[in-house]
């Protein structure tokens, strides 16, 4: 029996084009002899496609997708996920399900039981339980169908879950394993992914075939990955990272082992590449092609220029260089040369006599006053309203440049440098951007080194450094890790060898903060937490404030 994966770029509610992508493929795999082709979750809709769900209308295209693609199957069976109705009136709606087409028709379908109601996950929210569960046949072999979430509860060692659909399963005896997958991408991901993969195999003995999406949905990265697990608990082939690809597999030699091929899993790598995927899915799928970004001289800037550059392609990106009478002459000369080595078209824009106007304009109001962050804030706000009207004329998406960090400790101009309609690096803290930036550098020098290797400083006052405001990036980082990532408690991070009063510090600002967080642009979640839809905290919530 001959196996393809289809590990394809599905767009949210695009049901011609995600059913043609599907049927091309079907047909590709078909002249090659293969015997069932498997697409990944929710394929016909996209994943997620969230209140999208409660249309009706909806999930009528979603059925037409479905009766569409049974008709193709012909001569070779198809695995696909997309929604299905509840016929009884009791519990949700839909099914999360996996349909099983032949011979022109709907031969089979296994809903999803274990629905993932975390982080990013909100299935519960309009899918029903699955509460039945069949292996199906077919040329002569017993499938185990499953979807995504259903296999992450081996043995029911998953304290979210009471079932474990395969053991449901293995009284049927099943050959082999099918699992259809729409597994998010974190740099730390893949690991655990093989990791549950090969436990399920060594728990129950037969090979396991695993397919995932690939590409990005607004903040939500796929990254592909797919796997083919042989009885013996191996990985028999690793899928490429973030790339659509179909590839076809012998059931006998995969019974066999023996094979064994992994993708690297270099966190920077996948960083980069993760977030080159994201910008070039948001624009494309969205119909856009140009960007606008302000670019000062910092690391932050130039991290996301060089990003927005290979997504887009230099032509499609514009710069704009916003000095003021405190900005430094290399960060302007940085800037410039970063610029000319991306070769994408810059723009030079004082901004000292706007500001002097505003500052002029202010006094009277200002009397008696010390100069303080509104003087500094009135800068960025001057940059983000420049960038704005260079968005609003010409059309390029403006994108916002702040990292973890900064989005974490509430450093940074609400409506100035937080503008922008995507967040590039929200999700990569500081001292991760310097080791992408060195990343990025590995074969000749695209940043200039002075952007890397000088103090990180926003430029809002004379000799201004980031470290006069806030704690070393390498200090500050760790604890930000813990407490967001790991949701370690102020005492669990103070144990640890941490000072107490700057752990107490840096937590109150991340709470304090959270109403800018939620006013700022789609952050591309590349870790196991990012702000956003997957972190939902309390703006006036009292916790360590």
């Amino acid at each position: 029996m001959k196996i393809a994966l289809a590990q394809i770029n599905m767009h949210i509610g695009n049901f011609a084009g995600n059913l043609q992508k599907m049927l091309e493929y079907t047909a590709g795999a078909k002249a090659k002899g293969v015997d069932i082709i498997c697409f990944p979750e929710l394929a016909t809709v996209g994943y997620p496609p969230r209140d999208f769900l409660e249309f009706d209308d909806f999930i009528e295209l979603a059925e037409a997708s479905i009766a569409e693609l049974a008709k193709a199957a012909h001569g070779i069976a198809i695995i696909v996920g997309s929604p299905s109705r509840n016929p009884v009136p009791e519990g949700k709606d839909l099914y999360n399900s996996a349909y099983f087409l032949a011979e022109g028709n709907i031969q089979f379908v296994q809903h999803k039981t274990l629905l993932p109601t975390y982080d990013i996950f909100d299935e519960y929210r309009y899918f029903e339980p699955a509460s039945e569960w069949q292996v199906l046949e077919y040329k002569g072999k017993r499938i185990a169908l499953t979807v995504c979430e259903d296999i992450w509860n081996v043995g029911n060692e998953n304290p979210l879950y009471k079932v474990c659909p395969l053991d449901q399963m293995m009284p049927q005896k099943p050959d082999f394993v099918i699992n259809v997958s729409a597994s998010p991408f974190a740099y730390d991901h893949m690991d655990e992914r093989i990791h549950v993969l090969g436990a399920n195999v060594a728990r129950y003995g037969m090979p396991m075939f695993y397919v995932n999406h690939v590409g990005a949905q607004t903040e939500i990265l796929f990254d592909g990955g797919s796997l083919v697990m042989s009885p013996d608990g191996k990985v028999f082939d690793e899928l490429p990272y973030f790339e659509e690809v179909m590839k076809i597999y012998d059931l006998e030699e995969v019974v066999k082992g023996g094979r064994q091929v992994e993708q690297t899993k270099e966190k920077m790598p996948l960083i980069h590449d993760a977030l080159v995927m994201g910008l070039r899915d948001y624009f494309g799928k969205l119909g856009f092609r140009k960007t606008i970004l302000g670019l000062s001289g910092g690391i932050d800037s130039a991290v996301v220029a060089v990003l927005a550059a290979r997504a887009l392609g230099e032509d499609n990106v514009r710069v704009i260089l916003m000095p003021s009478q405190y900005s430094s002459d290399h960060s302007v000369n940085d800037a410039r040369e970063l610029a000319e080595n991306l070769g994408v078209q810059y723009d030079i824009i004082t901004i000292e006599d706007i500001y002097n106007s505003y500052d002029n304009t202010l006094k009277p109001h200002f009397w008696g006053t010390t100069f303080n962050i509104a003087e500094e804030n009135l800068q960025a706000r001057i940059r983000g309203m420049l960038l704005m009207a260079f968005s609003n004329k010409f059309g390029p998406i403006l994108l916002n440049t702040s990292n973890k960090s900064e989005m974490a400790v509430g450093y940074g101009t609400l409506y100035g440098d937080m503008c922008g309609g995507l967040s590039v690096i929200g999700d990569v803290y500081k001292t991760e951007v310097f080791e992408l930036a060195r990343y990025m550098n590995k074969d000749g020098e695209v940043i200039p080194e002075n952007i890397i290797t000088k103090p990180p400083s926003a430029e809002l006052r004379p000799n201004q450094k980031d470290s006069d405001s806030l704690p070393e990036y390498d200090i500050l980082d760790p604890v930000l890790y813990h407490y967001i990532e790991q949701q370690k408690s102020p005492q669990d991070i103070i144990e640890m060898g941490y000072d107490e009063k700057l752990v107490r510090r840096i937590l109150r600002l991340v709470n304090i903060n959270e109403f800018k967080r939620y006013q700022t642009a789609p952050v591309l979640r590349v870790s196991s937490k990012a702000f956003g839809m997957g972190r939902r905290m309390p703006i006036v919530g009292k916790y360590l404030a």
